[in-house]
């Protein structure tokens, strides 16, 4: 490797493989030059796979679909919330629905890839991932239809 100019590095990031579809770190808040947030990953969706049943107790979760197309749906169990029992579904694309999805802590969330391209979203969480921070439960305890 040739000289690098000043400042530049070279950080080696990590990949987690998933049959479902891959998952690739971007920036850390524990990384050299640390920006003022968590964290923020890409992950992949397969076409027809669905990923979930997810819900962070801590983590606003911004959402943004970077190629593809992703049906997200979320579902409120809290209690105390006046939309407590419902569902709600997104569709977000580059092409035809760029948006940032907004989700509160303590609702659950599903996502399932649509293009048979490469469907894959960009996350920006406000702290670094704490795999104690989330529950996750079987896309088949919850009774809803994708409809794929």
């Amino acid at each position: 490797m040739g000289i690098m100019i000043k400042g530049v590095k070279l950080c080696p990031l990590r990949q987690i493989v998933n049959p479902k579809g891959d998952l690739w770190h971007v920036y850390k808040s524990s990384d050299d030059g640390f920006c003022g947030f968590g964290e923020v990953y890409l992950t992949q969706v397969n076409y027809g796979e669905i990923k979930g049943w997810k819900k962070h107790m801590r983590h606003v979760l911004n959402i943004v679909v970077v190629s593809g197309r992703i049906k997200f749906v979320i579902y409120d169990d809290r209690e105390d919330s006046t939309t407590h029992g419902m569902y709600e579904e997104y569709v977000l694309s580059p092409n035809d629905n760029y948006m940032r999805l907004v989700v509160p802590p303590g609702v659950w969330m599903a996502f399932c890839g649509l293009d048979n391209t490469m469907n894959m979203l960009l996350d920006l969480i406000p702290e670094l991932h704490d795999p104690q921070e989330s529950l996750n439960k079987d896309i088949t305890n919850f009774r809803y239809d994708f409809n794929l």
